[in-house]
């Protein structure tokens, strides 16, 4: 796939255990940008933050429920991400999406 130069890094902050349809949101959310031909999609678990409710997710060990943070980050065309937003726009109930311009420098795929 041939990437622009310019393109739209879209970044989503949620929580790990949020739930879309009974199915984990972070999860849905990647198979729903591959749904739609999206160049690529990377999930990075935090291992501390908080959000809009101030409240302190951990992934300490002597924690009996984690609720962790989770950034999920897409690197596409504008056109493209603007196809996912409104599925976001229902899905993500708590959470944070960003939008921000990117300059790609390189995009590769080695078949060999």
């Amino acid at each position: 796939m041939k990437l622009p130069e310019n393109a739209v890094l879209l970044r989503i902050f949620i929580g790990e255990t949020d739930k879309y349809k009974g199915k984990l949101l972070y999860e849905i959310i990647i198979k729903q940008a591959r749904k739609l031909n999206m160049a690529g999609a990377t999930v990075f678990r935090g291992i501390m933050g908080f959000g809009a409710n101030s409240r302190i997710h951990t992934s300490k060990m002597l924690r009996l429920s984690e609720d962790v943070p989770m950034v999920i980050e897409i690197v596409d065309k504008e056109e493209r991400i603007n196809q996912l937003l409104p599925f976001l726009e229902e899905a993500v109930k708590d959470g944070l999406i960003t939008l921000e311009p990117v300059k790609i420098i390189s995009y590769r795929h080695n078949n060999g």
